[in-house]
């Protein structure tokens, strides 16, 4: 026996027997591996800097304040890119949003890599950050409207596989220019460059992909919504999901203009405040610390650079394998759990790096121990954290302004993302790396008792079931 989209039970034989179910999964699959290039281009576009600073320091001199300032040029651009974006999808449209946003990255890297001077560089940087702070709305609201219930947290957290997969590869690359190709004037503009490939792949792709059922549905065209739903899903299932839609689309009476005042309710209020909590823990944790920084942390360790560039290569390893056994855990295990194991295993591996480096001094045994607490934190945040992160934000908002809801969670999550950006360099300069990760060792601890107290469980209920039991 297995579950179907709503929960009740159905023959597996009988259900893996039919045609039109086989034809609906491969569907579904190649709707989210197209979309998902998305997270790749997310990935890849803030994981690239970490090797590509080393090599523009020269070019464009950069102090510590600039350092900071150019890697967290993108993540300025991707509040504003998550703020505008969510809001904008809900009114156009998640598909046209998504194939906007494939230019804009395309546009964005290339200017990355062919910038002259800092102030273009910081310019290029925040036009891409639009992008990745767009594709980290619109992708997952894309999904999850998308996926049936049962399946629902696998197929969101194919873009949180698709987003550690771009920075695996961004490390990857890093690693083989500047192994490779490091003598050479300008290396770091090919590592930038690469990231023009699969913002065409998205673009391409996203033009032959329908729009999203549910959005379709609050502007009245039910008919379309339908017949994209039984592209994937069985005929059955999908018109009783439209019309569990179009009845939970009645009730929301409290839904005015998809803006502020749609929070004017209690439970409206307080599952959005959940969500911006959901958003700004996930990143006090301080991964992007390490997603940015990590090359430099090895090499103030004990490292040489180049050295440094293929350790961090295993980094993204983790966080790929760790991720795969967060897909397999989600539908199965829970979001809050892994929530609440995932920031008891960061906090400690955060503790373990700041004793490392205040009592160990600098050489390759103090390097290496900070590397093994490095992958002990990827394999918590990206296989636990991560996971029920975007899975959470993309359900727990209502339809009519979900995406609108998300955008503004996701700006806070990259706000704070550019607070740890900014600063971290010359927080570093000043108090030194040990006990710059005692202050996020503080922050875990705050995380994980908002994530005990607060956040709800979502696990295996329809969209409209999960709006119906919070918002009442």
């Amino acid at each position: 026996m297995t579950i179907n989209s709503y929960g009740n039970t159905a023959d597996t034989s009988v259900a893996y027997a039919s045609p039109q179910k086989r034809q609906a999964q491969r569907y579904l699959q190649k709707v989210t591996w197209i979309a998902t290039f998305g997270g790749l281009l997310f990935g890849f576009d803030t994981g690239v800097i970490n090797g590509a600073l080393l090599y523009m320091k020269d070019d464009l001199g950069l102090t510590p304040f600039t350092e900071g300032l150019v890697a967290s040029a993108l993540l300025i651009g991707a509040m504003l890119g998550a703020l505008c974006s969510g809001r904008l999808s809900d009114l156009k449209g998640r598909r046209r949003i998504i194939l906007f946003l494939a230019v804009l990255f395309f546009l964005g890297a290339l200017a990355c890599a062919l910038a002259p001077t800092l102030n273009f560089m910081v310019a290029a940087r925040f036009t891409l950050g639009l992008a990745v702070g767009g594709a980290s709305v619109v992708v997952p609201a894309y999904l999850a409207e998308m996926a049936p219930s049962s399946i629902r947290g696998r197929i969101i957290t194919r873009n949180e596989l698709m987003i550690v997969t771009g920075q695996f590869l961004a490390f990857t690359t890093n690693a083989t220019l500047g192994n490779v190709f490091g003598d050479l004037d300008g290396v770091w503009r090919w590592m930038l460059a690469l990231a023009t490939l699969p913002a065409v792949a998205l673009w391409l792709g996203m033009l032959y992909m329908p729009e999203s059922p549910r959005w379709l549905a609050t502007k009245g065209r039910f008919r379309e919504g339908l017949e994209i739903l039984k592209l994937v899903r069985e005929e059955y299932y999908a018109k009783a999901e439209m019309e569990a839609i179009t009845q939970q689309i009645s009730n929301e009476r409290f839904i005015k203009k998809g803006g502020w005042r749609d929070l004017s309710q209690k439970g409206a209020r307080r599952i959005f405040l959940i969500g911006i909590g959901i958003a700004v823990t996930s990143q006090l944790t301080g991964v992007n610390s390490i997603m940015y920084f990590g090359t430099q942390i090895l090499t103030e360790a004990g490292l040489e650079q180049r050295s440094a560039l293929i350790a961090n290569v295993v980094n993204g390893i983790i966080s790929i394998g760790a991720t795969f056994v967060g897909i397999a855990l989600l539908d199965r295990v829970g979001r809050r759990p892994m929530m609440l194991l995932g920031f008891t295993g960061t906090t400690l591996s955060l503790l373990l790096i700041g004793l490392v480096s205040v009592f160990v001094d600098p050489s390759v045994t103090r390097a290496m121990l900070i590397l093994a607490a490095m992958a002990m934190f990827l394999a918590c945040m990206q296989g636990l954290i991560g996971p029920a992160f975007w899975v959470l934000l993309a359900e727990i908002f209502p339809m009519r302004i979900r995406g609108g809801c998300m955008g503004m969670a996701i700006a806070a999550f990259w706000l704070t993302n550019v607070m740890i950006g900014m600063f971290f360099p010359s927080l570093v300069a000043t108090l030194g790396i040990g006990q710059t990760f005692f202050v996020f060792v503080g922050a875990g601890l705050l995380s994980l008792t908002f994530v005990a107290v607060w956040v709800p469980e979502t696990r295996g209920s329809t969209l409209e079931e999960i709006e119906q039991r919070l918002y009442g």
